[in-house]
């Protein structure tokens, strides 16, 4: 077996449900080649779901303790999923750049409402139309639209390697308002979002962590053929906050990708990211 390998995992340093260790040993009884820890890089104000600066070099160096027990089984990497939230706070932030890191990963989890509250709209749908409601007054169509604005500054502003769950909010958004994914001006604002991601150059994760449950990879499977025709260069990530859900839907992200005309993935091997052939598990 070949593509057997994760670069978003959260452990017990922000929201996961494991230790660092418990990620790695499950990976290699797996028969993972390359593993990457990828906790949730801490914000300006203490979350449930974020790291606190005053852990990182605990973070850091449990790594590297790990790294080397584990060197003739497993090539490990470390990483940060960094929010783009501001111009002050984003993968692009000195603090960030500064760090010892293998890779990081960029990500929008949270917009500014008008009144300047901050809303965490990577929630459980019922829970988006909610605050939609509350703090959007209903406008799906601006809070769509903030959301791409967000991303694309995040592209702009660079500092990251890897495009963390790409169109995310296409599942809650199209819940809210069905058949959005078919209306012309969202799918404009997804096809700039990939064309200005393919002029950077970032690798987009294949997410697979939604797909048992919600039946949806991020980004959706509709614009794999569009990533492939860009020259996008992928990977397929769990975003596993448990050990056992480190594998999760692999199989069927790999077919999909297949399918769209892609024949190599990117992995982490000898200390930097690499093409790898695509190969279907057997």
């Amino acid at each position: 077996m070949t593509n057997l390998t994760n670069y978003h995992s959260h452990c017990l340093y922000c929201d996961g449900r494991a230790n660092m260790e418990d990620f790695i040993r499950f990976a290699i009884s797996e028969g993972f080649t390359s593993y990457g820890i990828s906790s949730h890089a801490p914000l300006p104000f203490p979350t449930a779901w974020t790291m606190e600066w005053d852990r990182m070099e605990d973070y850091l160096s449990e790594f590297s303790r790990l790294k080397k027990k584990y060197a003739d089984k497993i090539e490990l990497a470390i990483g940060l999923e960094i929010d783009y939230l501001n111009e002050d706070s984003n993968p692009a932030s000195s603090r960030f750049r500064e760090l010892p890191l293998d890779y990081r990963i960029g990500s929008v989890h949270m917009l500014y409402s008008p009144e300047g509250n901050i809303v965490d709209i990577d929630t459980p749908a019922d829970t988006f139309r909610q605050l939609i409601d509350k703090h959007f007054d209903g406008d799906l169509y601006s809070v769509v639209c903030l959301y791409y604005e967000n991303l694309l500054r995040m592209v702009e502003l660079g500092g990251f390697d890897i495009v963390g769950h790409a169109d995310k909010m296409h599942y809650n958004a199209s819940c809210y308002r069905p058949g959005l994914l078919d209306e012309p001006w969202y799918d404009t604002l997804v096809h700039g979002y990939f064309l200005e991601i393919a002029r950077h150059g970032y690798i987009v994760e294949i997410n697979t962590k939604a797909y048992h449950e919600l039946g949806t990879f991020y980004p959706n499977e509709r614009y794999f053929t569009f990533l492939k025709d860009l020259g996008i260069r992928v990977q397929v990530n769990s975003d596993a906050h448990y050990p056992e859900r480190i594998n999760n839907a692999r199989p069927e992200g790999l077919a999909a990708l297949k399918k769209a005309g892609f024949t190599s993935v990117v992995e982490w091997h000898g200390g930097k990211w690499e093409d790898t052939a695509l190969c279907l598990f057997p």
